[in-house]
């Protein structure tokens, strides 16, 4: 199987199934010196793991992380670093009656079509237990980039059709967000969206909604002007999230509705720097951060798994029928909350990716680490 790699310089490849006994990450290319322990990651697999309130799955799993290799003395070496979370929690059973029968909305027709086999206990490789590893290595890739002064934050932005207007999100409302069960940025919406969700939920059904992450602190100039624009890099980054189904950066879709004249963001020089009078472009020109702050938005889709009876199709020896389905198991009646921690962790590490890759595009830069 191809592409379970992601990154050039700080290089993340995330193993094992849903299932199994454990999955995990290696990350290669993150420097010596880092301050690094067990509790740093664990941080953040307490925002991704299930079983921590009512909008999510009733499934209770540790994700506690252990490092194997390239830790010591909580000092990173410079050596690879793989992280591993033991799957506790398993019921394979769940799924025994998926063996021959394709779920609505999830990759198990394309899987099977691929490689003519695929693991029916909850998706395998293909299951949204995967970002679970995908959050530790991003872990890392966020306390790299706290040591350089760069922050990246990422709310519920909308549930349903309740939506958030991400212009009156403050910093403190970010950290306040962490508190409640949906982590969005205004007690009075998010107590609508536990609402929302509980119906959906009491209907056998589910809900989809957004995720808005910020970057501050970048510099002007990181990036690619050409195939490897940042904003191209981060769209595959959060469109590799199993339930995205659209990214915008900036004002996105609703940049197509206006004039240049509005959707241009002007410039005014501050002293030596230029400043901003307003962020259109969500912090990208070019392929290339122009020193504003980067605004993104992730959109999720409804989870697939809910207990509704649906239409569907079974193979076996090669016959396809029609039949039904209904989903047991534990499922979330909604992917957002869960995932904000995701959608940060797959920004941070495209961006500590690009700024690595920018310690070569001038030859000061060379100098300044190896001129004697």
């Amino acid at each position: 199987m191809a592409g379970s790699t992601f990154g050039k310089n700080f290089r993340v490849t995330t193993w094992g199934e849903s299932h199994g006994a454990a999955l995990g990450a290696v990350i290669d290319g993150c420097p010596s010196g880092l301050r690094l322990s067990e509790e740093d990651i664990q941080a953040f697999l307490d925002r991704r793991k299930p079983g921590t309130s009512a909008v999510t799955t009733s499934r209770k799993e540790d994700d506690k992380v252990e490092i194997l290799s390239g830790v010591f003395e909580n000092m990173t070496e410079g050596t690879p670093i793989s992280l591993m979370i033991r799957n506790t929690s398993q019921r394979s059973s769940d799924y025994s009656h998926l063996m021959n029968c394709y779920r609505p909305g999830h990759a198990d027709m394309g899987y099977d079509a691929k490689y003519g086999f695929r693991d029916y206990r909850g998706g395998g490789r293909s299951s949204g237990r995967e970002t679970a590893a995908r959050v530790a290595a991003g872990a890392v890739a966020i306390k790299i980039l706290e040591e350089l002064g760069i922050s990246v934050h990422a709310v519920t932005s909308s549930i349903g059709d309740i939506i958030l207007n991400i212009d009156t999100i403050t910093d403190e409302m970010v950290l306040t967000s962490l508190s409640n069960t949906v982590v969005m940025p205004d007690s009075t919406a998010a107590a609508e969206a536990e609402k929302l969700i509980k119906k959906y939920r009491e209907e056998k059904d589910s809900i989809g909604g957004s995720v808005f992450c910020e970057v501050t602190g970048l510099p002007a100039g990181i990036g690619e002007p050409v195939f490897d624009k940042l904003d191209a890099t981060i769209s595959h980054a959060l469109f590799s999230i199993g339930a995205v189904k659209a990214v915008e950066i900036g004002d996105g879709i609703s940049a197509s509705l206006k004039r240049g004249s509005e959707n241009n963001d002007a410039m005014r020089a501050r002293g030596k720097n230029i400043e901003f009078k307003s962020n259109h472009a969500g912090g990208i020109l070019g392929g290339l951060t122009s020193g504003a702050p980067i605004r993104i938005k992730a959109y999720f889709k409804p989870t697939p798994s809910i207990y509704q009876t649906q239409k569907t199709v079974s193979s076996f020896d090669g016959r396809i029928k029609n039949t039904e389905l209904t989903i047991e198991g534990r499922h979330d009646p909604v992917i957002v909350p869960r995932a904000v921690v995701v959608v940060e962790c797959m920004t941070a590490l495209t961006i500590l990716d690009a700024l690595m890759d920018n310690t070569t595009s001038k030859l000061s830069y060379l100098k300044r680490i190896y001129e004697r």
